[in-house]
């Protein structure tokens, strides 16, 4: 089960925020991958906000993502408010491109 979630964590880092161009791993706003059975993946993740305009469009592109990895058939898109995100969230990676 971890090397399915490595792949789904490998495959959301080509997933952007359009608006800052920085992938939504690195952002931080994927909070758990889990594998519910052997062909479904469960995304649990938030916005930088809640009225995000582009809420539609990262949450098809996460789906999209997923379903790249082979294993992967059904893929299930939780998007919480709770914990909110904040830019303390992000890698370093991520916080050294905003600089």
């Amino acid at each position: 089960m971890n090397e399915i979630i490595d792949q789904i964590r490998t495959q959301l880092k080509f997933v952007l925020d359009p608006e800052l161009g920085i992938n939504v791993v690195d952002l931080g706003l994927i909070y758990n991958i889990e594998i519910i059975n052997e062909d479904t993946a469960r995304v649990t993740m938030t916005l930088t906000t809640p009225g995000c305009p582009l809420h539609d469009s990262i949450a098809t592109g996460v789906k999209y993502a997923v379903l790249n990895v082979e294993e992967i058939k059904n893929v299930d898109v939780d998007i919480v408010w709770e914990p909110a995100w904040s830019p303390e969230k992000m890698s370093d990676e991520a916080k050294r491109a905003l600089r």
